[in-house]
């Protein structure tokens, strides 16, 4: 029988006979390796470890205890919560079923309505399975053996999927009676999932493929994980998360509020207000002294513009559209069109450039109703917007630019970040030379500053390649907010020139870039980070100052007024509650600081100050205390 050449990811290559397993490579490399593999990846490719190899190959087997064997480890525990389902409910209808981030879930067609309180029943089942043992194997059928088989199933999702493939040729998954299909790959065996290290999460709905038009289907979400501590720990930090919801905390805050007459479209109270004001006025701030012009622009822009700028054809089904006399208009999803505007409207010379325009504009996006989530996915939000026109040479030294006042921001609310190099879409506008100049200008700008990346492939926008940051908070959680675009498509498209320094017009290069990325959604993020307790120079009030009774009402007004004059946002509580209750109260709404005042107080012209964590700090002169509050509120501690 000949040999095949099989090529590790160190460099190095082994001989084997052709027709030689993964499996049987991995207990070859090591008996450890080889008790550990789940499956192996061929050329790129991820296969099975029955996968036979035929050819001289690139091989990297993957791990149990890697990111991607996680994930396959998770994929066959959808396939038991599936075939669970198919066990206790005959009528069921499957319809998909794929892994996620810290999970997975699966779709269902069933008359009766589930409740978490069957979860306990089909979790039962999944053990019941995972005991049993039962092998997986990777089964192919032809297309109409496929779809003959899914019709003696029942299984009338399944067969629209089948026979919208291309693929002449179909992959199952069988476990025992049990038959999906899927392209895996999976683990070996059901036993070697974890009977106590899996857990169902939560019910929702879901449509049809995302449709709103198709039939509602019931979507179970879990998670898996190999070891329980690790199961342990991710349910510990979902009830944190759970106890951190903007949602939640934004009412008891008295932050915002949402209502069924605007789905989507959120209220902000005072309170939140003062939030959202603050972001403003600290970006505002940070932007003038980068060298930012704040400009405003329309809502409402004809039609003819969107066409322009290619919105109409790749983001329409996302806009709202109104008719203003016997005219077509689009209410903005994006700002540059707007800002792009104010840039023609009037001669520019290279000596201009570069031009930093700032905008805190507010678009309209029509997020469908499933997908809406408090503040993190709403249909109208404020884009803290920002477009630069630049020369040629200018693109790297304004790149990093934006790169240090990403950072100088993020810092200042004490977030980590990643970043992402997101490249060339299916659906894009330009020439691919002018892709790859714009996508080259970019890693370089990273590079430039040190900064570790990962590359996404195809998740540029439509006009460029882009920077994604993502923000961690203390929970772990990653959240995508701050983007850098370089746009070589728009200035041509909106004949964008300059007159350079031989007298001709010359193209400008466009970048376009958010930092918060959406106020509305920052807000969402900076409640669940800070679980309510914003920071002293965020906080909606700063201060309460609470008597002990009616004899010091008017020392706490005269105090009140003194720190007010300084800018510090303060209250009185002036209810006829006892002290403890009042302290208690002022600390559910996560006020930084209390001042509590009695007589001696009055007497020696102070403040007992108790902080919202530390608790009681004692006793100070009310300029002391003002002093520091300005202190920490200017360096914002």
């Amino acid at each position: 029988m000949s040999q095949v050449k099989i090529t590790l990811p160190d460099g190095s290559s082994r001989e084997y006979q052709q027709g030689v397993t993964i499996k049987e490579i991995a207990f070859d490399i090591g008996p450890g390796l080889g008790r550990a593999s789940v499956a192996g990846r061929v050329n790129g490719q991820e296969v099975d470890l029955a996968y036979q190899i035929e050819e001289d190959v690139e091989l990297e087997i993957i791990t149990i205890d890697s990111e991607d064997g996680l994930d396959i480890y998770r994929h066959t525990a959808a396939h038991v919560l599936a075939q669970a389902l198919v066990r206790l409910f005959d009528d069921v209808q499957l319809a998909i079923g794929p892994t996620i981030d810290d999970g997975f879930y699966y779709d269902f067609d069933l008359e009766k309505r589930l409740s978490e309180d069957d979860f306990e029943q089909i979790e039962a089942e999944m053990k019941e399975i995972i005991k049993e043992g039962y092998e997986i194997e990777r089964v192919e059928l032809s297309k109409a053996e496929a779809i003959a088989k899914m019709k003696e199933l029942g299984m009338d999702y399944k067969v629209e999927l089948i026979e919208e493939m291309e693929d002449e040729v179909v992959s199952f998954y069988q476990q025992g009676e049990f038959i999906d299909p899927c392209r895996g790959p999976h683990l070996p065996s059901t036993k070697m999932l974890k009977t106590n290290a899996f857990k169902l999460l939560n019910l929702a709905g879901a449509y049809w493929r995302g449709d709103e038009n198709n039939q509602m289907l019931q979507r179970i979400y879990g998670t898996a994980f190999t070891k329980k501590s690790d199961l342990e720990e991710h349910l510990h930090r979902l009830e944190e998360a759970k106890k951190r919801d903007h949602r939640k905390l934004g009412q008891k805050l008295d932050l915002f509020s949402l209502h069924e007459e605007g789905p989507g479209f959120p209220f902000f109270h005072p309170k939140g207000m003062v939030v959202r004001n603050q972001l403003i006025d600290f970006w505002k701030e940070e932007h003038r002294k980068a060298g930012y012009e704040e400009i405003k622009t329309p809502i409402i822009l004809n039609q003819e513009l969107w066409e322009q700028s290619g919105h109409w054809d790749h983001y329409r089904d996302d806009m709202y559209f109104t008719e203003i006399d016997e005219q077509d208009y689009a209410v903005k999803p994006m700002n540059c069109p707007g800002g792009i505007l104010v840039y023609k409207d009037r001669m520019r010379s290279y000596r201009d450039l570069p031009i930093r325009l700032g905008e805190l504009g507010l678009v309209h996006r029509h997020e469908r109703s499933g997908t809406l989530h408090g503040l993190m996915r709403v249909r109208n939000f404020t884009q803290d917007d920002a477009h630069i026109y630049c020369l040629p040479e200018q693109i790297e030294d304004e790149l990093s630019g934006v790169i240090k006042l990403v950072d100088t921001i993020y810092n200042a609310f004490g977030f980590k970040y990643n970043v992402e190099l997101s490249t060339k879409p299916d659906k894009a506008m330009g020439s691919d030379e002018l892709w790859e100049q714009a996508t080259s200008a970019l890693k370089e700008a990273i590079l430039a500053n040190d900064l570790d990346y990962e590359v996404n492939e195809g998740d540029g926008a439509f006009y460029g390649p882009k920077i994604d940051f993502h923000l961690e908070d203390c929970l772990g959680r990653s959240w995508q907010c701050g983007t850098i675009q370089l746009d070589f498509q728009m200035p041509e498209r909106f004949d964008l020139t300059y007159i350079g320094q031989d007298g001709e017009e010359h193209r400008p290069v466009m970048i376009h870039r958010a930092i918060l990325g959406s106020l509305e959604r920052f807000m969402g993020i900076l409640i669940e980070h800070y679980a309510g307790a914003f920071p002293t120079w965020l906080a909606p009030i700063q201060a309460e100052i609470i008597p002990i009774t009616d004899d010091q009402l008017d020392y706490a007004y005269q105090v009140k007024e003194e720190l007010e004059e300084a800018g510090i946002r303060v209250e009185v509580d002036s209810r006829q509650e006892k002290v403890g209750y009042k302290i208690r109260e002022a600390q559910v709404q996560q006020i930084p600081y209390m001042l509590i005042v009695g007589d001696d107080e009055i007497e020696a012209g102070t403040v007992s100050v108790r902080e919202r964590r530390e608790g009681d700090l004692g006793a100070v002169k009310v300029e002391e205390f003002k002093n520091d509050l300005l202190e920490k509120i200017e360096k914002k501690v």
